[in-house]
């Protein structure tokens, strides 16, 4: 009768197990040290910031309202192709929908920084979309939004109707954005921030030049329509 010696593990081997998971773990220390250490580092010079450049309820305010007000400008945006928009009209929205995503990723930032509640713009986008629109008819409209009847109007147009449609709900989405910032200005204390004041000033040179745009283009699709 043989007998069967139980296997076990020498300290030796134990040790040596134990001493090559050391790196994996300190690597993975370090990775989650350093995200700490970066996230402090953008709080302390938000903080930082905000003792030279004071921010107030009125900056808090617009750059929160301006993720909601560029995430409908976005939807609209993205129906372009899927609704035989114009050359013309689709490359507007391309430029709209990446100058626009970029300023709502910075905003977004701003308000974590400072500890902020921050708008999730991917739900603002699902819930913007068409369908029944959930929540959208309790929401309330920043300056120049579209309404829910507006939105559904546009989705259901094609063509020439659409872009139609499109600039003139842009130009009106665009002249809201432009009396925000100057509801900003016009606030005492606010648009201090540096970041802030030169958001804001971007979002008013950039909207009123393409509002000058879109209505050229909307005369030449009036124009269009009225020759057929």
């Amino acid at each position: 009768m043989s007998l069967v010696r139980p296997r076990f593990v020498t300290p030796l081997v134990a040790l040596a197990t134990w001493v090559a998971l050391i790196p994996a773990a300190q690597a993975q220390a370090t990775e989650s040290a350093a995200r700490r250490q970066s996230d402090m580092a953008a709080i302390a010079r938000a903080h930082a910031d905000s003792l030279v450049h004071p921010y107030t309820q009125a900056d808090i305010d617009f750059m929160a309202g301006m993720i909601h007000h560029h995430a409908q400008a976005i939807v609209m945006a993205k129906w372009a192709p899927t609704h035989d928009a114009s050359p013309a009209v689709r490359t507007l929205c391309e430029r709209i929908i990446n100058a626009q995503r970029d300023e709502i990723g910075t905003m977004q930032q701003w308000l974590a920084d400072r500890r902020q509640p921050v708008p999730p713009a991917d739900t603002l986008y699902h819930d913007m979309a068409m369908g029944d629109m959930p929540g959208m008819e309790h929401m309330t409209l920043m300056p120049g939004m579209l309404s829910p009847e507006q939105m559904r109007q546009l989705h259901d147009a094609r063509g020439k109707e659409f872009d139609r449609l499109f600039l003139t709900f842009m130009i009106q989405h665009h002249q809201g954005a432009v009396s925000m910032v100057k509801k900003l200005f016009d606030s005492y204390g606010a648009g201090q921030d540096e970041l802030v004041f030169k958001l804001a000033s971007d979002i008013n040179v950039d909207q009123t030049t393409e509002i000058a745009r879109m209505q050229r283009m909307l005369f030449s699709v009036i124009v269009s329509a009225d020759s057929l």
